[in-house]
């Protein structure tokens, strides 16, 4: 069964200096039929204007990941880390038991426009960490480029949950297929451009929930997209 989640139908505010999408209820946008799929609880699309962005502030047990579309995010956080987020880049930061941070737009002139996600962890209160990794792009063309999962495999960034993160970049005509273990869930993300997901057509801010499906068969039109591969 595949349940499709319109761009339109995201939880939208425009702050002036932030432009967000709220798949799932998040802050002043609550929805009761949208809180999350699975360990999923977030998945924010964000706009932040030239020099702008989120002072300090706090978070734990939550398993927190920043990708990047164009543009750059500066990060700080109270662990000592610090850096620059571009695209390509993935950024995993496990709150655990807590952790300050602050994200701002690298940029004075140009936006930045990024994907925030949230995954619960499967176990609370682990000590928090940080990671950053660089995928160059071509590693996701025309096929599903391992980013995110438990154990850290094929160089992908490591989340304390039982789920794997793909990025995919898809021209007209490439198509990639995602088989579903017995109990297995899916969540596709779509970042830009256009998609086919068994026979449902999905653009830019869509996504899609999938159960009970055995075999995802995605064929892009000049797409990127992100595969959650979910408990």
């Amino acid at each position: 069964m595949i349940t499709v989640r319109r761009a339109g139908e995201r939880g939208h505010f425009d702050h002036g200096w932030l432009n967000t999408f709220h798949t799932f209820s998040f802050a002043d946008y609550h929805d009761p039929d949208h809180m999350g799929f699975r360990a999923l609880r977030v998945i924010n699309e964000d706009r932040v204007a030239p020099g702008q962005g989120f002072g300090a502030h706090r978070h734990r047990d939550m398993e927190i990941v920043s990708y990047v579309l164009d543009g750059a995010l500066a990060h700080q956080d109270s662990m000592g880390n610090s850096g620059v987020i571009r695209p390509g880049d993935v950024q995993r930061m496990s709150a655990g038991t807590g952790v300050q941070h602050s994200e701002f737009n690298a940029s004075k002139t140009e936006p930045v426009h990024f994907l925030q996600i949230w995954i619960l962890p499967e176990r609370n209160g682990r000590p928090p960490s940080y990671e950053q990794k660089n995928f160059p792009p071509q590693d996701a063309r025309g096929r599903l480029r391992l980013v995110g999962s438990p154990d850290g495999r094929d160089g992908s960034v490591t989340i304390g949950q039982d789920g794997e993160i793909y990025s995919s970049a898809l021209e007209p005509g490439d198509e990639v297929r995602h088989v579903l273990a017995p109990g297995r869930h899916a969540w596709l993300q779509i970042a830009r451009g256009e998609v086919d997901l068994n026979g449902n057509s999905l653009g830019a801010g869509d996504g899609a929930a999938v159960t009970a499906e055995q075999e995802l068969r995605i064929s892009g039109k000049g797409s990127e997209f992100l595969l959650f591969d979910l408990a």
